[in-house]
């Protein structure tokens, strides 16, 4: 395989991330020590860019291409759903842009930092690992939490730390707080732990809603 059909065949599908099984499904009859050789060479001559272990970028010579960073926290870790303080950021929950893409996944807590930025994950139950949904953002297909699993799954980490929660302090915006499903929120809280489900009634109260 030569460099020039792989970059047509990533171009022409318009694939921003890939593995080597992504490779290997675009060239079925190549073998795949000779398609690890070959990606190796060229991410070290810069033709790719190299994210993580078996995680790659295309790269086009001249152009600026952009990739959410959301996007590359699904791809980076999975399974994974963005949520927390970055879907909270993006529902307009909280005024602050997130530092960093925070996730939820069912592995290990980890953390990653390459050139787009901080990767954050943190680890939860499998029967806890629901709420989200596949939606296009900036036209990407991403996985990220609803409103008010975002909103859960924050509390449940907040009090998780045993810090006492001030919502003043967080600028929730009590206008989408109150048109938020509480039932929803509720089913949700359930799947953690009273302390979760205390904390988001004390809420609740401080949003009059």
């Amino acid at each position: 395989m030569k460099y020039i059909e792989l970059f047509s065949e990533l171009k022409k599908n318009k694939v921003s991330l890939f593995s080597l099984r992504d490779v290997e499904n675009l060239f079925p009859k190549k073998k795949i020590k000779s398609l690890k050789n070959n990606l190796g060479r060229w991410v070290k001559m810069g033709f790719f860019f190299k994210l993580k272990r078996n995680l790659y970028e295309f790269v086009e010579p001249g152009v600026e291409l952009y990739i959410p960073d959301v996007y590359i926290a699904n791809k980076l870790y999975s399974p994974s759903y963005v949520s927390l303080e970055t879907a909270l950021s993006i529902y307009g929950l909280i005024p602050d842009v997130a530092m960093g893409v925070t996730s939820m996944t069912t592995r290990s807590t980890r953390e990653f930092k390459n050139k787009h930025g901080a990767f954050s994950y943190r680890n939860c139950q499998k029967k806890a690992f629901t709420g989200y949904r596949l939606t296009q953002y900036e036209g990407f297909k991403v996985f990220i939490a609803d409103t008010e699993k975002a909103l859960v799954d924050f509390i449940f980490f907040a009090v998780r730390r045993n810090n006492p929660l001030d919502f003043d302090r967080e600028r929730f915006n009590k206008g989408i707080i109150i048109k938020l499903n509480w039932s929803k929120i509720s089913k949700y809280s359930r799947l953690f732990n009273k302390k979760t489900a205390t904390a988001l009634q004390k809420l609740r109260i401080w949003a009059k809603c």
